[in-house]
């Protein structure tokens, strides 16, 4: 593995446009914030994150970015373009995200339907470069906006959390979780060639990733059974069944697991 301090190669990488055409119109109509935090609140964001919107009919126009990038990235959020944000992407780190770009984006395209594209998130991790010129691992979740059958994908909302208090080694792995509960795509090998993604229940149902992402946090027992209007005892039960289900013997560990494999 490379030395943190170790600086990226000048190679371009972009998002797959799938579909886009260069002669599409553009538009200039910012997603308003209040859609923002709608949907943030479908993603894990434990830890310092950032967010923006990337659309693919302006891929060369400044990007929608919170502030919040300045401290993390070090990175002007009023004039950074997608190109800024792949350029922090550590050098070991190009050839995967690559990968699970283009490999999620024909999940979708021939798996899914692009109809049911914004009933997904996309979740993989990769390290990038912050403020100090250190790298840290980042979980990468990926919120559709806008597809169709015929242009593919065309905006995406991307929330970039800093995760490295949780885990230290990146899984490589890519997931597609859906977050109206149905099945996802779980653990794809996107380095393997052969990789054939296979849709599998969550195992875990929605009110225990509810109190999953609580645990995460930080949060007591006390604390979620009166944020979830549920008894503590029923938080314990929760919290032993997910171990169970996981094959994990602490919280630290589940909570570990569950982040690097997309599943919250």
């Amino acid at each position: 593995m490379a030395r943190d301090d170790l600086q990226p190669e000048p190679r371009r990488i972009q998002p797959e446009s799938h579909k886009t055409p260069a002669t599409s119109v553009q538009r200039d109509n910012p997603l308003p914030v209040q859609g923002v935090d709608q949907f943030i609140g479908a993603a894990f964001t434990t830890g310092t994150s950032y967010y923006y919107v990337l659309d693919l009919l302006r891929i060369e126009q400044p990007i929608q970015l919170s502030q919040s990038v300045q401290d993390i990235l070090g990175l002007d959020p009023a004039g950074a373009t997608i190109q800024c944000i792949t350029d922090r992407i550590h050098p070991d780190d190009l050839a995967f995200v690559a990968r699970a770009e283009k490999m999620a984006m024909t999940i979708l395209d021939r798996d899914i339907g692009m109809d049911q594209a914004s009933n997904y998130k996309i979740s993989y991790c990769a390290r990038l470069k912050i403020r100090d010129n250190s790298y840290r691992l980042f979980n990468q979740q990926v919120l559709i906006l806008d597809a169709d059958q015929t242009q593919g994908v065309t905006r995406s909302l991307r929330i970039h959390t800093d995760i490295s208090h949780l885990i230290d080694k990146n899984n490589y792995k890519l997931s597609l979780l859906n977050i109206l509960g149905g099945e996802s795509l779980l653990n794809i090998d996107v380095l393997k060639k052969d990789a054939k993604p296979q849709a599998t229940p969550s195992p875990f149902t929605r009110r225990e990733v509810e109190v999953l992402r609580l645990l995460a946090e930080g949060r007591t027992s006390i604390y979620i059974a009166s944020a979830l209007e549920i008894s503590a005892n029923t938080v314990k039960n929760h919290r032993k069944n997910m171990l169970r289900k996981a094959e994990c013997r602490t919280t630290g560990q589940l909570i570990s697991k569950c982040v690097s494999e997309g599943l919250i």
